[in-house]
């Protein structure tokens, strides 16, 4: 499992990827986070680690960090009844994260595709993205190409949801 940045960017310069690194204090917030990279033209990501009620369906759901997901709008469209928050034991056990470092690269940990990936239709739009390294200290910037070719390196397919009233 990749729990460090070194690895993890070990990985991704083994894997011919191209990214942009940016290093700054821990962020816990999309507003603590938005703070070091404001005049980035890029999506900057909040990544929801969630679960169905029995915690037998895993979901990443990402959206720009300026939006709201409504979970029980988001129920219908993951096609589940419930959707809660997955605890920090799965998240780590999962995508080898901790709380306030969830990240759409933790998939690289995924090797189960235990984890389903949703981003909000919206923001797939945008031709680059902000995403934590695997702690919440740095943030690379990818292109929506180089993403692509993550989830499909990974094996996890990419699902689209629309926010009710996009």
């Amino acid at each position: 499992m990749i729990t460090s940045e070194k690895e993890f960017l070990e990985f991704m310069d083994a894997n011919g990827f191209v990214y942009k690194r940016l290093e700054h204090p821990a962020v816990f917030t999309c507003a603590e986070a938005d703070m070091h990279h404001a005049d980035v033209d890029a999506v900057s990501t909040k990544n929801l680690f969630l679960c169905d009620k029995k915690a037998r369906r895993f979901f990443l759901a990402v959206t720009a960090c300026e939006k709201t997901v409504k979970l029980d709008e988001l129920t219908s469209q993951l096609g589940v009844a419930h959707l809660r928050f997955g605890s920090e034991e799965n998240l780590m056990r999962l995508l080898g994260l901790t709380r306030g470092s969830v990240t759409m690269m933790g998939l690289v940990n995924d090797a189960a595709h235990a984890v389903e990936l949703w981003i909000d239709e919206e923001i797939w739009q945008a031709e680059h993205f902000l995403s934590h390294p695997m702690i919440n200290t740095a943030t690379l910037v990818l292109s929506k190409a180089e993403l692509t070719r993550f989830f499909e390196l990974t094996g996890h397919k990419l699902n689209l949801f629309r926010e009710k009233g996009s």
